[in-house]
């Protein structure tokens, strides 16, 4: 079938593939790193505990199966191996069928993961990457011309992506509509980066050219990915540009990395290869029929799931980020529909005092990401995902996030466990865990330029109250009040 490939497009489609490894093999190295303490056997939201509960066929995973923290050990680094080889070209030095089963891997063993991830893996880029992951399977290798019908149905999935967000904009907060979101936004958003002090000090009126130059963004842009070559290049272009702008002001785990990648197919075909002066394409046989049928399969199934993410945003209950189905297949995706105010953040404490007393020292845990001390910098984390410091953003919004594993994180702090510990950037602790732990709320804002320079602080903070009363392990080594 002559229009079945186009050659075009195999730069794209390199690029594409090798980056979109890269946030694989992220992604894995960031389960690796984190599972033990926060969905292991003895972890906060055991996975064991999860899989006796929760049938195969509502959440799909490998282990349903077999489960210990040394398999799922082989198996996260399994797929950082697999990624990093890919990464190198490995699925373009194999046959056509070896490579479709490389990527398979890759997504069967994410999904796998996610799917008894539970809390720490409910985010949008998680379903965001299996969606991705699956569509490149049917992508080919330098073996065949990139087949056409999976290259639309990744523009399919950034257009979602983007104009899902956009809607939801709309549809929420005023602020997005009267242009004033980005008064509050750089300061309140869940995971502050090294320059959002900046972004957040720049004049109003650029704050409202950024939400407007966001809306034309999320909004009129990813229309244009589905019109002629070379304008569904400059769309690409644009959402690229954007997106890095965004990875500029703060820190989304891989969700902008991961849409930049998405924008990458869409720049090519014969008018933006000869504007931009591209490698023409190598020449490729035609694509053996089997595969051919794989990927009108695959097309078809994409289609008709696309029924009810498409129904999504028509509809003026548009829910963000949720899979219709359990293998996180053509899935709706969007983000702030609603954008705080004001900041809080829950401080954790410890202290090794066996009785309390008004007078007790109390000494706080550090977080990697998330704010903590007023006179440190925010890091840069993304592209890897801190899946506590999110947590304990969500928590400080309400105390309903924290339900299910807040009180089980402060009792691994009582036990000194190393794997929670791990998580953390500092404890106060080093020599032993405390006898009592507490947390409380402070409401958190940037410094102005003026105290920036007295203090040298980034953040003045204020107490707003008590999260978790002080607490201790009782003999059953369980979390009792304490004072």
């Amino acid at each position: 079938m002559e229009w079945f490939g186009d050659s075009g497009y195999w730069l794209g489609r390199l690029v594409f593939q090798r980056a979109l490894a890269a946030v694989y093999l992220v992604a894995f190295i960031v389960a690796a790193n984190q599972f033990r303490a926060l969905i292991g056997a003895r972890g906060i939201l055991p996975v064991p505990s999860f899989v006796a509960r929760v049938a195969f066929r509502q959440s799909p995973s490998i282990f349903h199966f077999h489960y210990s923290d040394r398999f799922f050990a082989v198996l996260a680094r399994t797929g950082a191996a697999l990624a990093a080889a890919v990464v190198a070209g490995a699925a373009d030095a194999v046959p056509l069928w070896a490579s479709m089963l490389m990527w398979f891997v890759l997504w069967l063993l994410y999904l796998s993961i996610v799917n008894v991830g539970q809390t720490w893996y409910g985010f949008g880029w998680e379903s965001l990457l299996l969606e991705a992951g699956f569509l490149a399977v049917f992508l080919g290798n330098d073996t065949t011309a990139p087949p056409v019908l999976v290259l639309w149905l990744l523009r399919w999935l950034v257009f979602r992506v983007e104009f899902g967000a956009g809607l939801i904009k709309m549809r929420g907060d005023r602020c997005w509509r009267d242009l004033t979101c980005l008064y509050h936004h750089h300061e309140t958003q869940p995971m502050p980066g090294p320059l959002s002090w900046y972004f957040h000090h720049l004049p109003k009126p650029l704050h409202r050219v950024e939400v407007a130059a966001n809306h034309a963004a999320q909004l009129l842009v990813p229309v244009a990915l589905f019109t002629p070559q070379p304008v569904a290049s400059v769309a690409a272009g644009l959402i690229i540009v954007t997106q890095l702008w965004l990875v500029a002001s703060g820190n989304f785990a891989w969700l902008n990395w991961l849409t930049i990648v998405l924008a990458l197919p869409a720049i090519g075909g014969a008018p933006t290869t000869e504007a931009l002066g591209l490698p023409a394409p190598p020449e490729t046989g035609p694509a053996p029929v089997w595969f051919e049928v794989l990927v009108i399969a695959a097309a078809a199934l994409t289609v008709a799931l696309s029924y009810w993410p498409a129904r999504n945003l028509l509809s003026r209950r548009q829910q963000m980020n949720r899979s219709f189905n359990p293998l996180h297949l053509v899935n709706t995706y969007g983000a702030f529909g609603s954008i705080s105010r004001t900041r809080r953040e829950i401080v954790v404490e410890g202290t090794d005092e066996p009785v309390l007393t008004p007078d007790t020292v109390w000494r706080a845990y550090e977080f990697k990401g998330k704010p903590g001390d007023p006179a440190r910098l925010p890091p840069q984390v993304a592209p890897y995902h801190l899946r506590l410091d999110w947590m304990m953003w969500f928590a400080a919004l309400s105390p309903a996030y924290s339900h299910s594993w807040f009180l089980p994180f402060v009792e691994r702090l009582l036990r000194g466990d190393r794997a929670t510990l791990k998580l953390l950037r500092r404890s106060p602790f080093p020599d032993g865990p405390p006898t009592h732990v507490r947390a409380r709320l402070y409401q958190y804002r940037f410094t102005t330029r003026r105290e920036r320079k007295e203090s040298g602080a980034w953040w003045h903070r204020e107490p707003v109250g008590e999260f978790l009363p002080p607490v201790a392990l009782d003999h059953g080594d369980r979390t009792t009040a304490g004072r």
